[in-house]
């Protein structure tokens, strides 16, 4: 693997962002243009209909965030024209042949002139509706990987995934990619077709029997958890994910691609400034409901490994993989994450909540601050059921005798809790797999990347992204969750 300078690869170089409104895309276009202000054209994929509402959700969902208050400083009064002379918005649709560019002059502005593409663009809902998920996750990789073909200057593309790929693997992780038909439990009969034809004909039956949009929505939200269940994914998410990764690794030829697995994505640790993050990201949400006070006990074991990575090391990883695999057809798989080289386990994030929201606690809407203790822990399923049992499932059964006996008098209030109580169920039921998680994810290869990083002339102080160097402690108290407060107030 030979490896030189980030800076002088990125110099001239034509790019294709797909998913630019996601969290990961916007901290990359943002470190490629602080960086390397000598990029030829970063085209920016947008979900949009045509280029009005791509110009909209730019400036609202992109550029507007204070992810680029550093750009902005740097680059003063030149910051709009130098947008305008290095970006191009691209109004389309991953789902789509050809991604949905209407534009045939900009399609084929974007053939001749791509150097490199990085597909960010992804469905990351748990619980999505199958016919969504398998859309963009998993057939919008084919319609990638055909519009790849046809850029003549592409000299690598990038695929982001996720390490969860795996299921609920156990003991160590291996970047190894996905068979195609390989089920993760042994069932024959997984076919990525055969799964387009169950999702039609659902569609089919339940538009011939009259569904509301609604009734669909959760006929497909189940149809997804079935079938990924069906041959050993915990949901619809990496499930399809997972199918995507097939089709890339039967479709790619003579391409360069790199698939890209982090782990669970936190705030910035470093560029462009610490702990800039955006919405509830995943383990975010158990901190904000413990702030709040809302959340009284956690299902999960404690010893478990959390594999947290802070998103701009994802980006840096991403940055230094294209420089490698530039113009070296072949697929290669890059987990990163930090179960391997320095783990983290749930134990630590709750003392890490605790011991934040103990001297900085969350004020609430009356302007008083929000005392936190210690939560209640069910480490398995038996004891968890025993307290929803005696907790809610009493009261329900009550409230419904209640109603038998009063004329449905508490029949609102019966419904609410029994809605309730589903809800908690269902997301019990999609993130157990997670809570309960028992592997670590090799990263050989990419330790070998950070070796060849070191060792080739990368400017390693501005790509670097070993996990040995977060002292989580620190990461936790000082950076990560006071900018999860932070930006959520905002």
């Amino acid at each position: 693997m030979e490896l030189g300078s980030v800076l002088h690869f990125l110099q001239n170089k034509t790019i294709l962002i797909t998913g630019a409104t996601g969290f990961l895309a916007k901290i990359l276009l943002e470190k490629i243009l602080r960086v390397q202000p000598n990029v030829k054209k970063v085209y920016l994929l947008l979900r949009a209909a045509d280029a009005k509402s791509a110009t909209h959700r730019f400036h609202n969902e992109i550029i507007g965030k204070d992810l680029f208050r550093i750009l902005k400083e740097k680059l003063g009064t030149n910051f709009t024209t130098f947008l305008s002379e290095k970006l191009t918005l691209v109004p389309g649709d991953i789902s789509l042949e050809d991604l949905g560019l209407e534009d045939s002059i900009l399609k084929e502005e974007i053939y001749n002139q791509t150097d490199v593409i990085v597909n960010l663009a992804a469905n990351t809902n748990f619980d999505e509706r199958y016919d969504i998920s398998l859309g963009l996750n998993t057939f919008g990789i084919k319609y990638i990987i055909n519009f790849a073909k046809k850029c003549s200057q592409l000299k690598v593309l990038v695929h982001v995934s996720t390490a969860y790929v795996c299921g609920e693997g156990e003991g160590l992780i291996l970047e190894k990619p996905h068979q195609l038909g390989h089920s993760l439990n042994g069932v024959n009969g997984l076919d990525i077709d055969v799964e387009v034809k169950v999702v039609r004909d659902k569609l089919s039956e339940l538009q011939q029997l009259g569904a509301t949009e609604e009734e669909i929505k959760m006929v497909m939200k189940n149809l997804g958890l079935t079938r990924a269940k069906l041959y050993g994914w915990p949901n619809t998410y990496v499930f399809t994910k997972a199918m995507g990764e097939m089709l890339l690794g039967q479709l790619n030829e003579n391409l360069s691609v790199v698939i890209v697995r982090p782990a669970i994505v936190t705030s910035t640790f470093k560029e462009p400034f610490p702990g800039w993050s955006e919405g509830v990201r995943t383990i975010d949400s158990l901190a904000v409901a413990y702030g709040k006070g809302k959340l009284t006990c956690f299902l999960g074991d404690l010893n478990a490994i959390v594999d947290a990575i802070p998103a701009d090391m994802v980006v840096n990883a991403i940055l230094v993989a294209i420089v490698a695999h530039a113009n070296y057809p072949g697929e290669t798989i890059y987990h990163v994450g930090s179960s391997v080289r320095r783990p983290l386990i749930y134990s630590n994030l709750q003392e890490f909540g605790f011991r934040h929201f103990s001297v900085k606690p969350w004020i609430n809407k009356d302007g008083k601050p929000i005392k936190v203790s210690k939560v209640m822990v069910f480490s398995n399923m038996d004891s968890f059921r025993r307290f929803m049992f005696i907790r809610y499932l009493l009261m329900l059964k009550g409230l419904e005798l209640a109603n038998t006996a009063l004329c449905q008098y508490f029949q609102g209030t019966y419904l609410d809790l029994k809605r309730k109580i589903q809800i908690v169920n269902r997301l019990v039921d999609l993130y157990k797999p997670y809570l309960f998680f028992k592997g670590a994810f090799d990263d050989m290869n990419t330790e070998k990347l950070r070796v060849a990083a070191r060792q080739g002339g990368v400017e390693t102080d501005l790509f670097y992204f070993d996990p040995k160097v977060i002292d989580w402690d620190d990461y936790f108290l000082n950076i990560h969750l006071p900018g999860v407060v932070k930006y959520i107030l905002k």
